[in-house]
């Protein structure tokens, strides 16, 4: 019998995430677009929108521009924000939100210094700006991605003692595996091969000097091999234990047998939590990171830090690992 990977499902607060996606979405909506109209009666007929470097004005728009303009940009940020795009996952959520957090701060904030900056002027060109105006627009926008981070990077690990297992039957012979393939990494892989193959062409022509492309192409050589080596993962669990490959090649790869793992598990992880992307060493062990999300976790016999490998189906291969751990002898 073969037990072979799946996607994950929705996330278990999708609802509650997508409740706040359109309520923050429609609250900046709002003041965005009617912080103009609630001031109109102590603002000019045109509102100063654009200043110079010393923070004389240089630019306005007609107060329903002004009103609506930044509007229309907000409105498209969201939009970007919560299309499912093509192999996007539930997982991609939480960088959505931290995207759009300081876009909504800048922009709001952006309208707020507007807005204050024309307050009580019959002419646009009084208007002034503070020199160091965009100073708390920055720290608005930080603010805000910190706050999305905290909200959206909290760990959903499952406890030790509640690891899934399957119940074998005797005799009963099991394979489960699962891929994941980042293509940001293979697409940087292929641009820095290209590059290699082109110094070496302009070396061999003789249309450069050695001396200065001998580095490029090394560097970009280096860089692709070990892109097409870490772009692209896979996980097998069988009789054998545990194997973890890479890159097309399925090399190079770790294997731990059954006997020596003291436990697996399902935990969804963020890059945010490991240090980014690719192999990760942090203080929750070894991951290899290639996409936010479900990962499957072991804690090898004798050692204090998990191993984690990115894939979808993550809980079925770690319930197959604990199965196969209890059927051996140890």
């Amino acid at each position: 019998m073969t037990v072979t990977g799946k996607d994950a499902g929705p996330a278990p607060h999708g609802r509650a995430g997508r409740r706040w996606l359109i309520g923050s979405t429609a609250a900046v909506t709002i003041l965005i677009a009617g912080l103009p109209w609630a001031a109109h009666g102590r603002l000019p007929g045109r509102l100063a929108t654009h200043w110079s470097g010393g923070g004389t004005p240089d630019g306005s728009m007609p107060l329903w521009a002004a009103s609506l303009f930044p509007t229309g940009i907000w409105l498209l940020a969201a939009l970007a924000g919560s299309v499912p795009w093509r192999r996007s996952r539930p997982t991609a959520r939480p960088w959505r939100a931290m995207a759009l957090a300081p876009t909504g701060a800048v922009l709001l904030g952006a309208q707020v210094s507007v807005v204050r900056a024309n307050l009580g002027h019959a002419d646009w060109h009084d208007a002034r700006l503070p020199v160091l105006w965009a100073v708390p627009l920055v720290a608005l926008a930080a603010a805000a991605g910190v706050l999305a981070w905290r909200l959206t990077t909290r760990s959903t690990a499952a406890p030790a003692d509640s690891a899934p297992a399957l119940d074998l039957p005797e005799g009963e012979r099991l394979v489960w595996f699962s891929r994941t393939a980042n293509p940001w990494l293979s697409l940087l892989a292929a641009v820095t091969g290209l590059i290699a193959a082109a110094a070496l062409v302009a070396l061999a022509a003789g249309l450069a000097d050695p001396a200065g492309l001998w580095p490029v192409s090394a560097v970009c050589a280096v860089t692709s091999l070990a892109g097409a080596a870490f772009s692209s993962v896979r996980a097998t669990v069988s009789e054998t234990g545990l194997e973890v490959s890479f890159g097309p090649l399925g090399w190079p790869a770790r294997r731990w047998a059954p006997a020596a793992i003291e436990s697996a598990r399902a935990e969804r992880r963020l890059p945010s939590q490991v240090g980014g992307w690719g192999y990760r060493l942090s203080g929750l062990g070894t991951t290899v990171m290639l996409r936010a999300g479900d990962c499957l976790v072991i804690r090898p016999r004798g050692r204090r830090a998990d191993f984690a490998v990115s894939v979808d189906d993550a809980e079925r291969g770690a319930a197959l690992l604990n199965a196969l751990r209890t059927r051996r002898p140890r």
